[in-house]
């Protein structure tokens, strides 16, 4: 992107229009290189509107991310964490992880206002766009091994969803292993779903860069682009949420339970978690990689964060690796 583009965005950002003469006058340019600088945005997905004698706008007014009101709204636990937001990148957990390889601190979060590369779960591409979605990374470090951390996952999304009902969003619910739920119009919707990466041995210690992008609103051209029902979390609530509440939110509960977890595991969180399955005692088709469907019915989870499922064959144990999982219902 032009080094002047998101300068020129974060003005835009009000959602009203600034001509190009205010604009370059602003930034101590030509007008023609504020127009190049706008033009380039559009390879990212972004529209800007360009009306004659009136300038440049936004299709509506975004609230742009702020690391010191994401930190403010961590309440208590805003030491525990180290932000950083930056204009653009090509994945928040393959950066992260660079700076976890050259000792970055624990509690270390990356948000990014553009996401260029977003991973998802089974090498998925993760779309996320300008004021659309909160996408970012959380470096956690832990004393044990990667071997000791089964069901990790399990705990970020009981996090997530805990901090979504704190803001009144009550209906969101967790899928196993990683993707947050609601039911809207009698379909299941995707509204965010989480990645995380790990470094170190088996024996220990281990990082974990837990990656996480959220839908505020999704944009008709990208439902396009993705191949299951997903809603914006925005839909859900009686006023647009303030990315930089939601991140907040989502690291102050991040902090409880993933030191919680670090001390107990995930057996502690097992009845909490299945209480917040949307999926718990329901019929699902299981889909495997190798693309075989296995159809049977969700019984629980293990102490482990495994999923056990009863099929054709009887109780069968999944493991987060291993399958996709759809409902049947």
């Amino acid at each position: 992107m032009n080094k002047l583009a998101f300068p020129i965005l974060a003005v835009l950002a009000d959602g009203k229009f600034h001509s190009g003469e205010a604009l370059a006058q602003r930034f101590g340019v030509t007008r023609a290189t504020v127009y190049n600088a706008i033009q380039s945005v559009s390879t990212l997905g972004i529209t800007v509107f360009s009306v004659r004698g009136r300038g440049y706008r936004l299709p509506k007014a975004v609230t742009l991310l702020d690391a010191d009101a994401m930190v403010q709204a961590c309440g208590e636990y805003a030491p525990w964490f180290h932000v950083q937001v930056l204009a653009q990148v090509d994945s928040t957990n393959r950066y992260l992880m660079q700076e976890s390889a050259r000792g970055v601190a624990h509690g270390t979060c990356v948000a990014a206002h553009i996401q260029t590369a977003g991973r998802g779960r089974r090498g998925r591409q993760w779309v996320s766009q300008l004021g659309g979605s909160v996408t970012f990374s959380v470096l956690w470090r832990f004393q044990c091994g990667a071997a000791g951390l089964s069901g990790l996952s399990l705990v970020v999304g009981l996090a997530l969803v805990r901090a979504l009902h704190s803001l009144g969003l009550t209906e969101v619910q967790l899928k196993w292993p990683n993707d947050l739920l609601v039911q809207h119009q009698g379909q299941w919707h995707k509204l965010g779903g989480i990645l995380i990466e790990l470094q170190g041995d088996m024996e220990g210690p281990s990082a974990a860069v837990i990656g996480i992008g959220l839908n505020l609103e999704v944009a008709p051209e990208m439902r396009a682009s993705i191949d299951q029902p997903v809603l914006g979390l925005n839909a859900l609530s009686a006023q647009a949420l303030d990315p930089n509440v939601l991140l907040g939110r989502c690291l102050s509960q991040l902090a409880i339970h993933l030191n919680q977890f670090a001390e107990q595991g995930f057996a502690y969180f097992q009845d909490e978690w299945t209480a917040a399955h949307a999926f718990h005692q329901q019929p699902v088709n299981l889909l495997l990689a190798n693309g075989q469907t296995i159809p049977g019915q969700v019984l629980g989870v293990a102490e482990e964060g495994s999923l056990l499922v009863e099929t054709a064959t009887g109780q069968q144990r999944f493991n987060a690796g291993e399958i996709s999982v759809r409902s049947a219902a």
